[in-house]
């Protein structure tokens, strides 16, 4: 998964990284900018985000080759994902495309914001096909542990969560018990697991 792959990475940064194709689009002339509708190419790779139909190949492959085709669509679709998912604005859209030609990296920030609400929407899908199980709701009881079988006294405090789990439209109950360094992990884990969350948004 592209996206996934250059989360981690300022748009700038994974702009550098994919030089050689947008080094591609910073050449076209501006006669071959208008002739090419540049513009409608991008609309379309986001409409092929947006799980409707992509470009075709077919219309454009007098002008690129297969390979370079590939590559232009795998750009293209990062780009969008990235500076949709990260939030960036406007400046630092521009900057991640600064080695790019003015009138080109005006386009496509302005598709950028055309389409953000749709991208958005796209990128959410995407988080929420990872899993079909949904957090309803939760509950949490603190305990103290007094004695065991084994330890007659323990004195340790330990947190009952409860969760309520939607899974294929159907409601699933789940608790657990953790001590301090168990509650730590999970915490560490939830963190983890929002951050990424937040990226693909």
């Amino acid at each position: 998964m592209l996206y996934l792959n250059v989360r981690g990475f300022a748009l700038k940064d994974y702009i550098k990284s994919a030089s050689q194709s947008y080094s591609r689009i910073s050449d076209w002339s501006a006669s071959a900018y208008k002739k090419m509708g540049y513009r409608k190419l991008c609309h379309k790779v986001v409409d092929g985000l947006c799980g409707r139909e992509p470009p075709r190949r077919a219309d454009y492959s007098a002008t690129w080759s297969l390979e370079e085709w590939l590559e232009l669509l795998s750009t293209l679709t990062a780009f969008f994902r990235l500076a949709v998912g990260s939030n960036s604005s406007d400046e630092e859209v521009l900057a991640g495309l600064r080695d790019v030609v003015s009138s080109h990296s005006e386009m496509l920030l302005s598709v950028v914001r055309d389409r953000e609400e749709e991208i958005h929407r796209a990128l959410l899908d995407r988080t929420n096909c990872i899993s079909s199980t949904t957090l309803q709701d939760f509950d949490w009881q603190l305990k103290l542990a007094l004695s065991s079988d084994k330890i007659s006294s323990l004195h340790t405090p330990l947190l009952s969560l409860s969760l309520d789990l939607r899974e294929n439209g159907d409601l699933r109950p789940v608790t657990m018990e953790m001590n301090r360094e168990e509650l730590n992990t999970l915490i560490t884990s939830l963190e983890a697991a929002n951050k990424v969350v937040l990226q693909l948004k």
